[in-house]
Formats: C-alpha cells, structure tokens, sequence
C-alpha cells in the first residue's frame, strides 16, 4: 500500500464518496440549473460553515443547513410549480424577504448550535448541585435522628 493510500485510509478514506458526491451534484446542475443556482444561493452561509467547520461531525454546518433547507422548501417548490427556468429562479433569488428568511434561518442555527449546549451545561449543572444539596440536607437529617454517621464517627469531625 502506498503512503498516499495509507494516509487516505488513516484519514477515513471517503475520497470516491465525495468524488460521487461531486458528480451527483454536476449532474443535477446540469439537468435542473434553476433549482442548483436557487439552493446554492439560499444555503450560502452553511456552504460557508461546511467548510470552515473543522470538527469532525461538522455540528455547526449540519445545523445551519438544516435549518437553512427548511426555510428553502417553499422557494423550490414554487420554482418547481413555475417554468423551473434560470429566469424564476433569479427572481426568487432577488427575492428578499426569501433570501432574507433563509439567510435567517441558517444564523438561527448557527445560534442554536452555539447557545444549547450552554444552555445544557447550565441546566445538568444546577440540577446536580440541587441534588448534592438534597442530599446533604437528607444526610443532615439522618445524622440528627441518630447521633452519628454511617461509619459511626462524629459526623463534627468531618
């Protein structure tokens, strides 16, 4: 095996996924131009975030596309109701309440990528430390309606 197929392997490989991935999208802007140019345009910011997203699992790009494809399902489909044309789908695009909404769409995923594993963090946080001091409290209780421990020292001298 040759160093160049030893690093590709090390690296994960996925260099005929993405080739077939890059012909799979040549082959639909070839057959449907105006809904290519409509969705590059619409999911720009997280085209953007797909490839300054250095983690692994790319969870910031995945987020803003998802969020930025839902937004884009009723621009395509009134595109495809239409002339499906280059022509439609330019004034879809100049559209901006459409571009804007997409566009917003994306940065509301960026958001929530950003914000809820904070928000999370905060949440287990404060509920550990509400536990921890339950059951200090219950431990407290104990230790007055017996006098000692479990292991029977003074519970003061700890």
């Amino acid at each position: 095996m040759s160093k160049r197929a030893a690093k590709a392997k090390k690296e994960g490989g996925g260099g005929s996924l993405m080739w077939m991935q890059g012909l799979a999208c040549g082959v639909a802007a070839t057959l449907m131009p105006g809904t290519a140019v409509l969705v590059a345009v619409l999911l720009v910011p997280g085209l953007c975030a797909l490839v300054l997203d250095r983690q692994p699992t790319r969870p910031l790009a995945r987020c803003m596309l998802l969020c930025g494809l839902a937004v884009a399902v009723q621009p395509m489909r009134s595109l495809w109701d239409s002339t499906q044309g280059l022509e439609e789908s330019l004034r879809l695009i100049t559209n901006v309440s459409i571009l804007g909404y997409a566009w917003m769409a994306a940065c509301a995923g960026w958001l929530m990528a950003e914000v809820i594993p904070l928000v999370v963090r905060v949440v287990l946080d404060a509920s550990s430390l509400s536990h921890a001091a339950r059951l200090r409290s219950a431990r407290e209780r104990l230790v007055e309606q017996w006098g000692t421990t479990a292991g029977g020292s003074d519970p003061a001298a700890q």
